[in-house]
């Protein structure tokens, strides 16, 4: 019960939808228990004693019943629903308000396919146990303490009788749930699994069929399913073994009451009205008592379902906003003081020990082989992760003592591999500044080199975009990329080998363009080509995370050190290519 203590703030709020819907409900099990009464009176005072005349009072009787609870059976359902879903509409707001808080940290290790199997299957199940099984656990009980209390007013040694087989009812039911709840935490486990590895194959399908990877993916896709199918048929097993052995104890139960309620019938202690209202009563203790075991299924799938999003809820979060963090315009000084990153504890150091400056509107070039830091030092300014030593200041600021939004709203960042959302390229273009009108949209496209291509799509601006951009080349989508970037106007512009998919002839067109747009700011260049970066104020070439040299291109390609090797392999491999081709 621990698990609904700590999600006790997403149902409490509306309580009062549980409530009533219990109100209902306690007038829908008195009148179920009162069909048996009815019926004994029949049998005893209308059958036989032949006063058939009462008939139609009591079929009167039974039919204003059934109307009123007809009534509080459709408000009783209606205000659980209402309390489940206004229960889980609150849980997922908070569910994906803190997704969106994480820091990068976490998605580095989290798996999208289980991601989204919590925030689907996982709250579904807590919702239906919110709706109708917390309701259906109360019935239970309403239903066997107004059923007991009329047995033991019609007969208190029959009703012992009956209730001799309980205990032993509830002892198995008990144990039922001992091992029901951890075989389905293991399926919830499996279920989150398989989803990661179909979102995996779909996003990655060009990758798949590319190498021919097909039979590769479907071997791995049977592996995962397999498991979940055995994690499934061992809690069936669990259900095959104890559902029996219920039932054989509710079949007991209905024999002892046959037997002893026939000798009290025929001794004349019971009338035959009492026996047959009992025989009625013990499948209103009995049923319910069986079906609390489908009871428990549902509450040890909520609360697997709970443990599962209390573990997104519960994550901490890596990058906290200090309570007088401030919201100012930023200028775009970025500063490095001896900064050391590590991402993980175990890994090689992301950067070591990295210092340098850049004043607003100066452009630094970051080059290097893959994994030698150039990224990390732009998820340092952005606060995507925190340094472990040093300093990373914006302005002679800490970037610490600003605000998350007020930070990131100020740096533009166009990576090599741009995201593009599935609605229009105008949408796209806006996303940072959706309140742009429509011609400094266009103006964006058009310095960015897009706006040739977006006219010769069907809709224009207007034309809606696939999945990740579904529809655009490489290139298209970094122009849009770029496009986006200066729509922000960024005081701080990244520039993540933002040109690496478009031919050398636009490279240098969205070139020309961003010189004017880095005009005034500070601006990041990641780039492998070294055509990229050659006119930057400063240009820091990493290795394994140090900066092993600096300074203009000019001066680097003079030094015979790694930049000049870089630049050699690059103009040699153009000279090589221009000699064959003459």
């Amino acid at each position: 019960m621990d698990i609904f203590k700590k999600l006790k703030q997403f149902f409490w709020p509306y309580k009062k939808y549980f409530f009533l819907s219990l109100f209902f409900l306690f007038f829908v099990t008195i009148i179920t228990v009162v069909y048996p009464i009815i019926l004994q009176q029949t049998l005893d005072e209308v059958v036989l004693k032949n006063r058939y005349g009462l008939i139609p009072y009591i079929a009167l009787v039974f039919l204003v019943l059934m109307i009123i609870k007809g009534f509080a059976t459709y408000y009783h359902q209606y205000l659980g629903d209402l309390f489940g879903v206004a229960t889980v509409y609150e849980l997922r707001e908070a569910l994906y308000g803190k997704l969106q808080n994480l820091s990068f940290k976490y998605y580095d290790n989290a798996k999208t396919g289980d991601i989204m199997s919590r925030l689907t299957a996982d709250v579904e199940g807590f919702r239906f146990f919110l709706s109708a099984g917390v309701a259906e656990l109360i019935r239970i009980t309403l239903l066997i303490v107004f059923s007991l209390s009329v047995m033991f007013y019609y007969s208190v040694p029959l009703a012992l009788v009956t209730m001799a087989a309980m205990p032993f009812l509830a002892f198995v039911v008990f144990q039922f749930d001992k091992r029901v709840h951890p075989a389905f935490r293991k399926i919830r486990k499996s279920f989150g699994r398989l989803n990661t590895r179909v979102q995996e194959n779909i996003s990655g399908m060009e990758t798949v069929k590319s190498l021919s990877r097909e039979d590769f993916e479907i071997g791995r896709f049977s592996t995962s399913n397999k498991t979940y199918r055995d994690n499934y048929l061992n809690t069936a097993k669990i259900w095959s073994k104890y559902f029996p052995l219920m039932e054989f104890i509710g079949d007991f139960c209905a024999l002892a009451l046959l037997a002893f309620g026939g000798y009290l019938v025929i001794t004349d202690a019971i009338s035959l009205g009492v026996l047959v209202a009992f025989f009625s009563l013990v499948w209103y203790i009995l049923g319910p008592l069986m079906n609390l075991g489908f009871v428990i299924n549902q509450f040890s799938q909520a609360k697997a379902s709970g443990e599962r999003l209390l573990e997104i809820l519960e994550e901490k979060e890596d990058i906290v906003e200090k309570t007088d963090a401030l919201d100012i315009p930023i200028q775009g000084h970025v500063t490095f003081k001896d900064v050391t990153l590590n991402y993980l504890a175990d890994d090689d150091m992301a950067l070591s020990h990295v210092t340098f400056d850049a004043p607003p509107g100066k452009i630094i070039g970051l080059i290097g082989a893959t994994g030698s830091g150039k990224t990390s030092i732009t998820q340092l300014i952005t606060r995507f992760y925190e340094p472990q030593e040093g300093k990373v200041l914006v302005d002679e600021r800490p970037v610490a003592d600003y605000k998350l939004k007020a930070l990131r709203k100020s740096i533009g960042f166009v990576l090599q591999e741009p995201f593009l959302f599935s609605t229009s390229i105008r949408e796209n273009i806006a996303y940072g500044n959706p309140e742009l009108p429509d011609e400094q949209i266009i103006d964006a496209a058009k310095r960015a080199q897009a706006h040739e291509f977006i006219m010769e799509m069907p809709k224009g601006y207007d034309t809606m975009l696939g999945e990740r951009g579904m529809g655009l080349s490489g290139g298209q989508k970094q122009r849009i990329a770029i496009a986006r970037a200066i729509c922000i106007n960024p005081s701080i512009l990244v520039l993540d080998d933002a040109t690496s998919a478009v031919d050398m002839q636009t490279e240098f067109k969205i070139q020309k363009a961003l010189k004017e747009v880095m005009q005034g700011r500070t601006s990041f260049i990641i780039a492998h080509r070294i055509s990229s970066l050659k006119h930057a104020d400063e240009i820091l070439v990493l290795e394994d995370g140090e900066v092993v040299e600096r300074g203009t291109h000019d001066f680097l390609v003079t030094q015979k050190g790694a930049y000049q090797r870089i630049y050699d392999i690059q103009y040699q491999d153009r000279e090589v290519i221009m000699d064959t081709t003459t």
